[in-house]
C-alpha cells in the first residue's frame, strides 16, 4: 500500500529521535535546560523528523479515506500510533526547556505548542481505543445507506443529499431525513460516550479541565465564550428576519398543517440534511423571480462541465490574481469526484497537506452544481494557504488560529459567486444592475452564510457542554434539539426518539477524523463567516 513504503523513513526518524534525546541529556546539568541554541538544534531535528512521520500518517489516512477497508484502516491506525509516539517523546523533551530568557519568540512558541501532547498523552491502550472509535464511527457514517426496497439503497452522497436539495415533496424529504438518521445514528451513542471520556482524559493529562476547554484554548482569548455570545446577539436580529421570511415562503408551499407561522421550522424542509445552509431552497424564497438569478448550474450542465473542469477553472482564477498554480501532485493524486469502481470513500470535501512541501490534494465527491463550484474554490483556497506556508516550521503549517484557515479559503472563493465573475467565465448570460437583481443575490448569500451562523455556534455549544458534563449521555438528543430551537428556531419533523443523535453527534465524528482529529470545525466555520465580512 501507499502507506507502507514510508516505513524506512519512520524508522530512521525514530533513530534520529533517540540520538537527539541522548544529546539533550548530555547538555542538561540540573533542572530545566536554558540554552537557546540547543533548543534551536532540538527544533530543527523535530521539524525534519516530524515531516517524515506526519507524511507517512497522512498518506495512510488518505488511502483509508479514499478506499474504506479494514486493511487500510489498520495501516492508518498503526501510522497514527507512530505519529503519536513521535509527538509524545518530543513533547516531553520540549517540557525540559526553560524559555523565560529566550530571545526568539518563534522558538518559545513552538516549544509551548509541542509541550501540549494532545491525544498522544493517552496510554497506548487508550490511544488505540480512541483511534479505533473514531475510525469505526467515521466508517459507519460514510457507508450508511437508506433503502427504498431490497434492491435500491441510497448513500448520503450524492443520492440523499440530492433528494434533500431538490425534492419539494414533504414525505419524500421526511423519508430521506429520518431514514439516514435511522441508518447512521443508532449505534453511535455508546461509542460517542466513550470517545468523550478518552478525549477528556487526554485534555486533563495536558493540564486542561476538559476537551472543550482545550479547543477553546487554541483561540488564545480569555473571554472567548463571552465574545462569541456577544457576536451572536449582534447577529441574531438579522437571522430572525431571514428565518421569518423563509418560514413564510415555506408556509405558502406546504400550508398551515405543516408550517406554524409563530413556531419553529421543521428541519427537513431547508434543502440540507442538517439545515446548516438553506441555499438549495432559493427557488421557494426568491424575492424577485423575474429578475436575474445567480445560479450557474444550468449553464455548467449545458456546456458539459465535469468535476475536473471545475477545478481547472478554479486554478485559473487563483493564478489570475497572482497566486500559485496547483503542483503536478495535485492533479495526479487528488480525488476530484466519487470513484465509479465501487470503493467506499469519505465524501466530505477536504484539502490535504502531506507535509513534504510539494504534495497537496483535495478529496471531494464533486457534483456539477454552482454550490460545488464554490466549494471547489473554497478547498483550493486552503491549498493556496498550504503553498504559501509550506517552508515554515511544521508547527506553524496551520492557520493563525482555528478559524483563520477557513476564512482564507472562503474569502478567496467569495468573488466566485458574484454575477460579474460568473458572466466573465461564460456561466451567466447577463448581469442586471438593478435593485431586484441585487436583492436576489443578497438573499442567496443570506441563505448560505447567515443561515449557517447559529448552526456553527450551537454545534460547539453542545459539544462543550457534553465535554464538561453539563449534558449527560442520556440527554444528548434532548439538549441538541433544545439548542436548535433556541438558536436556529428549528424542530425535528418527528418526535425526538431516544436513540436518535441527529447531526449533533454522528456528523461531528466525520469532521473530527479529518486532518489529525482537528475536532473544532464547526466553530471555525462560524468564525470564518464573521471574519471574511469584517
Amino acid at each position: 500500500t501507499k502507506a507502507s513504503v514510508h516505513q524506512p523513513d519512520v524508522q530512521r526518524s525514530i533513530l534520529m529521535l533517540e540520538r537527539n534525546i541522548t544529546f539533550l541529556e548530555t547538555h542538561r546539568t540540573s533542572g530545566k535546560i536554558t540554552d537557546e541554541m540547543l533548543a534551536k538544534q532540538f527544533l530543527e531535528q523535530y521539524n525534519s523528523t516530524a515531516e517524515e512521520v506526519w507524511n507517512a500518517y497522512t498518506e495512510a489516512s488518505w488511502t483509508y479515506n479514499t478506499d474504506i477497508t479494514e486493511a487500510n484502516k489498520e495501516i492508518m491506525l498503526q501510522k497514527n500510533l507512530e505519529m503519536a509516539n513521535h509527538t509524545k517523546i518530543y513533547g516531553l523533551e520540549a517540557r525540559k526547556f526553560d524559555t523565560s530568557d529566550f530571545q526568539d519568540e518563534s522558538v518559545k512558541r513552538i516549544l509551548t505548542k509541542l509541550s501540549d501532547l494532545e491525544r498522544a498523552a493517552l496510554s497506548e491502550d487508550d490511544l488505540i481505543e480512541y483511534n479505533n472509535l473514531l475510525a469505526s464511527m467515521e466508517t459507519l457514517y460514510s457507508v450508511a445507506t437508506v433503502c427504498k426496497d431490497q434492491s435500491t439503497c441510497l448513500p448520503l452522497d450524492p443520492d440523499l443529499n440530492k433528494i434533500m436539495a431538490e425534492s419539494r415533496d414533504y414525505d419524500e424529504l421526511l423519508f430521506a431525513w429520518l431514514g439516514w438518521r435511522n441508518a447512521s445514528g443508532r449505534e453511535l451513542r455508546s461509542s460517542y460516550k466513550r470517545y468523550v471520556e478518552l478525549a477528556n482524559l487526554a485534555a486533563k493529562s495536558n493540564g486542561h479541565t476538559d476537551n472543550g476547554a482545550f479547543w477553546r484554548s487554541l483561540y488564545e482569548t480569555p473571554t472567548f465564550e463571552e465574545d462569541l455570545e456577544a457576536l451572536w446577539k449582534d447577529l441574531e436580529p438579522l437571522y430572525l428576519n431571514v428565518h421569518a421570511y423563509v418560514r413564510r415562503a415555506l408556509y405558502k408551499k406546504y400550508g398551515p398543517e405543516r408550517i406554524n407561522l409563530k413556531g419553529p421550522i421543521p428541519a427537513h424542509l431547508l434543502g440540507n440534511m442538517w439545515a446548516q445552509t438553506w441555499s438549495a431552497i432559493m427557488d421557494l424564497v426568491i424575492p424577485y423571480p423575474d429578475a436575474t438569478q445567480v445560479d450557474a448550474t444550468p449553464a455548467m450542465i449545458a456546456q458539459g462541465w465535469d468535476p475536473k473542469r471545475m477545478f481547472q477553472e478554479s486554478d485559473r482564477f487563483f493564478t489570475s490574481i497572482g497566486l500559485l498554480p496547483m503542483p503536478p501532485e495535485f492533479w495526479n493524486k487528488s480525488m476530484l469526484e466519487k470513484p465509479k469502481d465501487g470503493r467506499e470513500v469519505v465524501c466530505h470535501a477536504s484539502a490535504w497537506d502531506f507535509y513534504n512541501r510539494k504534495d497537496f490534494r483535495i478529496k471531494q465527491c464533486t457534483v456539477v452544481t454552482m454550490d460545488d463550484l464554490i466549494t471547489v474554490h473554497h478547498e483550493m483556497g486552503h491549498v493556496q494557504y498550504f503553498l504559501q506556508y509550506k517552508d515554515q516550521p511544521i508547527s506553524f503549517r496551520d492557520g493563525a488560529n482555528p478559524g483563520f484557515h477557513e476564512a482564507i479559503g472562503d474569502v478567496l472563493a467569495l468573488s466566485v459567486s458574484t454575477p460579474k465573475h460568473l458572466q466573465s467565465i461564460g456561466l451567466l448570460d447577463k448581469v442586471e444592475d438593478n435593485k431586484e437583481s441585487t436583492i436576489n443575490f443578497l438573499m442567496s448569500m443570506a441563505l448560505d452564510k447567515i443561515a449557517f451562523l447559529p448552526f456553527g455556534y450551537l454545534m460547539d455549544q453542545w459539544r462543550w457542554k457534553v465535554f464538561d458534563g453539563r449534558i449527560s449521555s442520556s440527554e444528548y438528543n434532548k439538549e441538541w434539539w433544545n439548542l436548535r430551537m433556541k438558536y436556529q428556531g428549528l424542530c425535528p419533523p418527528v418526535p425526538c426518539l431516544r436513540w436518535s443523535l441527529s447531526k449533533g453527534t454522528h456528523s461531528i465524528l466525520t469532521m473530527q477524523s479529518i486532518l489529525f482529529d482537528k475536532n473544532h470545525l464547526f466553530l471555525k466555520v462560524y468564525l470564518l463567516f464573521l471574519v471574511k465580512f469584517v
